[in-house]
């Protein structure tokens, strides 16, 4: 009975495994045939465990290992950054298409935990939803009626650029460095648009507020960051995520102040700027009793944040590039100022000089193109499935659309990784549009201060190569000027110091 009882528990032990494995059998095939008929991915290379491909990517670079992988895989193709899969997307032509001509799928923001920190997913720039739309609607809107881009913007821009040279003329031709200056004088543009009123570069609350904003730029994008975002329980060891936190604390407290001293004066039939703008526009949703409104301080505050870091690293960074471009290149120098000088002169120069400006012009946008400031762009997600260039991309996936490839697409530039103007010169030396050029992104989530921030540049740049031989440091060489840069959310000159010299 018992040999009996063995041998029924045998055959029905047997009778499970024989079905779970004929199952696990079934799923395999099913799952294989689906990939391989149905669901074609991107290629890459293969992941690790855990770790998936970043023993393979150099970490202070990964848009350049990126760029490398593109030679091997394709214009699309994906990594694991740890358990994360990543679609990069490398090229003008994959780029655009993707931005562009698929902006709906590839148009949300990827939030990662160090974006989260600093936004908590309100503002403007990491943000998704309506909420993201409603909040880049209102700031389009209120930033062209306060004048970004037109006759006023020139106006403040061309009063900052005064004081700017009185900083330059402070060192009397003597080596130093250019980032604060810059920066204090391009922050105060945007701050005179949000805030209505510009500062001095002697107050240490500005000076900290820009100082603290470049600061988490910088250490935003460092390696130990990406680790952050990719292993978020490495949190509580991570030094920079520390110091991200402690200058938005104190950077909150700031804009609160100013804030509330905008809030105590504010007068809805003269609006001073952004600010007074979204206060109004507040303080008239919250009489009509409309519920769930946009109009809150965390969206003011994050929205203000967003203005203030973005108006200010992006162009000022591009503007220092191109100072020392001029110092590392000399006869490009030369060129830009016999042209100012023989179409402008001595007078101040304006937006409609530009048109009679070609060569400086090409400078300029050269210098954007060569920068490459930020070469990554900020990370997308897609919004849904989507099949894209015959290639399966599941919705939430996280796509890198690599703005240095498109930058430097050998298919689209002459010399794409040498400083040459005439990439933006027709043969009889008038400028040219090429729409490859795309540093401030595409799509639903380009740059929404593009028309400032070309301002800003032409002007200050033309200006100060109106007044300024810009030259290197005593003892120092042109090679001394590295063009590799320094890596955080955008790519920074390495330190350096220029000499201004007055120009007779």
């Amino acid at each position: 009975m018992a040999v009996v009882e063995s041998l029924l528990q045998f055959l029905s032990t047997g009778a499970l495994l024989g079905a779970l494995l004929l199952l696990l059998v079934l799923y395999l095939l099913y799952s294989g045939s689906k990939s391989q008929k149905e669901v074609k991915e991107p290629p890459g290379p293969k992941p690790l465990p855990l770790v998936g491909n970043l023993l393979t990517l150099d970490l202070t670079r990964p848009f350049d290992s990126f760029f490398e992988l593109s030679k091997t895989y394709g214009n699309i193709f994906q990594v694991f950054l740890g358990p994360k899969k990543t679609v990069v997307l490398v090229g003008y032509k994959t780029v655009k298409e993707a931005l562009v001509n698929h902006a709906e799928e590839f148009g949300e923001r990827d939030i990662t935990p160090s974006f989260r920190i600093m936004n908590d997913e309100h503002g403007i720039i990491f943000s998704n939803g309506e909420n993201w739309k409603e909040m880049r609607r209102f700031a389009l809107s209120n930033l062209r009626d306060l004048g970004m881009g037109k006759r006023g913007s020139e106006e403040k821009i061309i009063e900052e650029i005064q004081y700017l040279k009185g900083e330059f003329d402070k060192f009397e031709g003597k080596a130093f460095d250019t980032t604060q200056p810059v920066n204090y004088a391009v922050s105060n543009i945007i701050s005179s648009i949000v805030y209505g009123s510009r500062f001095e570069y002697t107050d240490p609350e500005f000076t900290q507020m820009v100082d603290r904003a470049n600061e988490n730029v910088h250490v935003g994008g460092s390696t130990s960051v990406m680790l952050y975002n990719i292993f978020p329980w490495l949190g509580p060891i991570i030094k920079n995520k520390r110091i991200i936190v402690n200058n938005i604390v104190q950077s909150r407290q700031q804009m609160t102040k100013l804030i509330n001293g905008l809030l105590e004066t504010l007068n809805p039939h003269d609006r001073r700027g952004f600010v007074d703008s979204f206060l109004i526009r507040k303080q008239t949703e919250e009489k009509s009793g409309k519920k769930d409104s946009y109009f809150h301080q965390d969206n003011l505050m994050e929205s203000v944040k967003d203005l203030f870091i973005a108006g200010t690293d992006t162009t000022g960074t591009t503007l220092r590039w191109g100072l020392m471009l001029m110092a590392k290149y000399p006869h490009i120098q030369d060129q830009v100022q016999e042209e100012i000088d023989r179409v402008i002169g001595e007078r101040q120069p304006v937006v409609d000089d530009r048109r009679n400006l070609p060569y400086t012009d090409a400078v300029i946008h050269e210098t954007q193109r060569l920068a490459n400031i930020v070469p990554l762009s900020l990370p997308h997600v897609t919004s849904c499935d989507v099949t894209f260039n015959g290639y399966f991309i599941k919705k939430g996936t996280t796509v890198i659309p690599l703005l240095t490839s498109v930058l430097k697409d050998p298919s689209e530039w002459e010399k794409p990784n040498s400083f040459y103007p005439e990439h933006f010169l027709d043969e009889k030396g008038q400028f040219i549009k090429r729409d490859a050029f795309m540093p401030f992104s595409a799509g639903r989530r380009m740059c929404l201060g593009e028309s400032l921030a070309r301002m800003e540049l032409f002007l200050f740049f033309t200006s100060l190569l109106q007044s300024y031989r810009f030259t290197t440091a005593p003892g120092a060489s042109k090679d001394d000027l590295d063009l590799k840069g320094v890596v955080g959310l955008t790519l920074n000159p390495f330190p350096h110091k220029l000499c201004a010299i007055r120009r007779s």
